[in-house]
């Protein structure tokens, strides 16, 4: 893995396939992050969530309700799974293989954790990414009583419709609606979780090739914000990389040159600059 075109390449056709793999994703993210751990540390991340899938019960009682139960006794009581408000603060909160060692992480890979375990183990289980907190759902998501919620950073607390309702409204200042209850596809969760990642390098100037690697992990994915190319193209320049900086941003000026003719010339001025800065 200590090869970036390869892991690049690795990432890019996992996130290609009929039905991507969350985990794969997840430790190829991880692997991007810390290239010197190896194959051998993704290989023992999938044997973890193999051996914690295996202490699962075989049908638990109470369809939906019972899951849900039972991946919390298993993950948040006896093996402690759960977050804190310092688990922020820390990129290895978004990279599976230290949430598995540590049993702690942000909302979103403590749903990954609870979505892997539970699915090898044959729940009917599934993401749904509320504003500003993911959470896992159990059960059919259109079925008549709709999905049973519980939240991972919260040791696996089984949600009452109030609990989510105080969720979105306090990330958001609007009510929930059913469309927040969807279940979250793999590739969107992958796209939320390099956005954490992004954020967390951000708010650290000194970690902006953090903040590189996840943006061009982000534009790897088959459907991204096209805003992700300028955001690079100026990191780029900040980072002073000013030849493909400009390149990028005179790029993205093409793009939006059709649809926004104001921004495309602002964002052709960038560009300039950034040329003029290798005089």
């Amino acid at each position: 893995m200590h090869d970036i075109t390869g892991r690049r390449q690795r990432f890019a056709e996992a996130a290609r396939t009929e039905r991507p793999d969350l985990a794969l994703l997840c430790l190829l993210v991880a692997a991007e992050a810390e290239p010197e751990t190896g194959e051998a540390a993704l290989d023992e991340a999938q044997i973890e969530l193999d051996r914690l899938a295996g202490l699962m019960p075989f049908r638990p009682a109470d369809g939906a309700r019972g899951w849900a139960r039972a991946v919390a006794d298993l993950l948040g009581e006896r093996h402690g799974f759960h977050g804190t408000p310092g688990d922020y603060r820390r990129l290895e909160s978004s990279l599976l293989p230290h949430v598995l060692r540590r049993r702690r992480g942000l909302p979103i890979l403590l749903s990954v954790v609870w979505m892997e375990v539970a699915r090898r183990a044959g729940a009917p289980v599934y993401g749904v990414a509320l504003p500003g907190h993911f959470v896992v759902g159990f059960g059919d998501p259109a079925g008549p009583e709709g999905p049973v919620l519980a939240d991972p950073f919260d040791a696996g607390r089984v949600m009452s419709g109030t609990d989510a309702e105080v969720l979105v409204t306090s990330a958001t200042g609007s009510p929930l609606t059913p469309g927040m209850l969807e279940p979250a596809p793999p590739l969107e969760t992958i796209l939320r979780i390099l956005n954490n990642i992004r954020a967390w390098a951000v708010a650290r100037p000194e970690r902006s090739d953090v903040q590189l690697w996840a943006l061009e992990l982000s534009l790897l994915l088959p459907s991204h914000p096209a805003r992700l190319r300028y955001e690079r193209a100026q990191l780029l320049v900040e980072r002073g990389d000013f030849t493909r900086g400009a390149v990028e941003l005179e790029a993205y000026a093409e793009v939006i040159a059709p649809v926004d003719p104001g921004a495309a010339e602002s964002v052709q001025s960038q560009a300039l600059a950034a040329r003029a800065k290798l005089n």
